[in-house]
């Protein structure tokens, strides 16, 4: 998978980074904080594996915390991060903006901050994460081609943090180019599958017409596949992440879910290290780097995974 020309800049500096921050963990130097904003995802236990994996070739020393989506909890556990003296922290916010002052402290500290997945307001040295509004585009493709230009379609929102703000911003704007196709409403189904459920039930017992679903994550997805096949309508599904169950669903090929934006938890993971040791070792890194993302349909489901 193409990750981004942008790492072939700063390739090099990681390596060295890399190479360096090994020798340096030899001498019990090395340590690395992430600060996750739930791990009860299998999309973030994937990440937390990476790190972990990550993390022993390197043989530095870690420090995981659970924010469970409470901001204010999440403040806290970065705060006793930098207490323990962390030398890098990836950061995956529960709330971009209410984050912020962590990431100052964090500074303040002189540690290098990262973002991971969600972008966190404040002096971060960079942010990985995928293209989420590249995610929503090529959702709202597939469906509106299964759906053949012309239909009533629903968005199952989520957490207002950018990631989610962006995969609706895209599919809203995949909408525009089906003037045949309407957004009949928006609800909220916290990006939680019995949420999402019924949340699913009021939609569809809302909007008898309705022939597709948006929804912002495959959790979410999942309650509403089963609302779905519940009612016994023709209703297609669509959504973000490519977590494993949704795309086992998808790889059947004769249910109500079609398609799912993948995302590569792994990947923003392994590049965040890299990126955070490169600044860690004086490179200069870039702001941003965006992760591709890629459409899983029942053509090319079989054997895909994070």
């Amino acid at each position: 998978m193409k990750i981004t020309k942008t790492l072939g800049a700063v390739a090099l500096a990681s390596a060295m980074a890399f190479a360096g921050a090994a020798s340096a963990a030899d001498d019990g130097k090395l340590k690395i904080g992430m600060s996750f904003q739930e791990l009860n995802n299998p999309y973030f236990v994937t990440m937390q594996q990476a790190f972990e994996e990550a993390a022993k070739s390197l043989g530095a020393e870690l420090v995981i915390t659970d924010a469970r989506h409470d901001v204010a909890k999440q403040i806290s556990d970065v705060e006793d991060m930098l207490q323990q003296n962390i030398d890098i922290l990836l950061l995956n916010p529960t709330d971009s903006v209410g984050i912020q002052s962590a990431v100052i402290d964090a500074k303040e500290a002189g540690v290098v901050t990262v973002a991971i997945d969600a972008q966190a307001e404040g002096p971060i040295d960079s942010f990985v994460g995928s293209k989420n509004y590249d995610a929503g585009v090529m959702a709202g493709e597939a469906l509106a081609k299964a759906l053949d230009g012309k239909g009533e379609v629903a968005i199952l929102d989520g957490i207002p943090v950018v990631p989610i703000l962006e995969r609706v911003r895209g599919f809203e704007d995949a909408m525009k180019n089906y003037p045949d196709i309407k957004i009949v409403t928006k609800q909220n189904g916290q990006q939680d599958r019995a949420i999402a459920l019924n949340v699913t039930e009021n939609i569809l017992q809302s909007a008898p017409e309705l022939d597709g679903i948006f929804s912002v994550n495959d959790g979410g997805a999942m309650g509403a596949l089963a609302a779905i096949e519940a009612s016994g309508r023709d209703v297609k599904l669509v959504s973000v992440d490519g977590n494993p169950e949704a795309v086992e669903a998808i790889a059947k090929g004769d249910g109500p879910f079609i398609a799912t934006s993948a995302q590569f938890p792994r990947d923003q993971i392994r590049v965040g290290i890299g990126i955070a040791l490169a600044k860690f070792w004086g490179a200069n890194v870039p702001s941003a780097i965006p992760i591709d993302v890629k459409l899983i349909t029942k053509e090319n489901a079989e054997g895909f995974s994070w």
